[in-house]
């Protein structure tokens, strides 16, 4: 059995997208739980209850808002990362360094066209994400409310596609793949 060697570029790609993928869950993951604007208000609620300043409701979330956006800064920097690194991924085939997922191949068994679409599948979700956040920085305000709307849907496609991809990893590792995560990680090329 000939086992796939993964290429510098492409480890160094693969790595990248992934590293900024979980850069973005975490800013998701803090502005759902701990940095939500709503308990960010009620934390400056209850100090300022000590004191004789009070501030409406509206307000709190103002404030509240403003004490996350660093924070959220960095998703919008991930995004504009990610846009970089999804577009590298997609002109790289065009000079032979990649090869496009091809579904469509005579020679495919039922799982290898599941993976294959699993991936395009994914690649166009990502596509998606990264169009309705460019729009909702840059585009017309008018579409901003709907474009969140799409963008914010992103996480389920995310995580499940993380899930996916890491049983299918782990399958593959303990079956008839032994070897490729230490060659995605190191490049390393087996042939038995």
């Amino acid at each position: 059995m000939r086992t796939k060697k993964y290429s510098n570029l492409y480890r160094l790609v693969h790595w990248a997208i992934s590293i900024a993928f979980l850069l973005l869950l975490i800013t998701i993951f803090l502005r759902l739980t701990w940095l939500n604007k709503y308990s960010v208000a009620a934390i400056i609620e209850t100090y300022l209850s000590d004191t004789d300043f009070t501030l409406t409701q509206d307000q709190l979330i103002s404030l509240a808002k403003k004490i996350r956006q660093p924070m959220w800064d960095w998703h919008i920097y991930m995004g504009y990362v990610l846009t970089g690194l999804f577009s590298i991924r997609f002109i790289l085939p065009l000079f032979g360094k990649m090869k496009f997922q091809n579904p469509f191949a005579n020679n495919l068994s039922i799982k290898e066209k599941f993976q294959k679409w699993t991936y395009i599948f994914f690649y166009i979700c990502v596509v998606v994400s990264l169009a309705t956040g460019l729009i909702i920085e840059f585009g017309p305000k008018a579409f901003k409310k709907s474009m969140e709307e799409i963008h914010e849907l992103g996480v389920y496609y995310l995580v499940g596609f993380i899930v996916l991809h890491w049983s299918g990893v782990l399958i593959a590792e303990f079956t008839d793949q032994k070897g490729i995560v230490s060659r995605i990680v190191s490049g390393s090329k087996k042939e038995k």
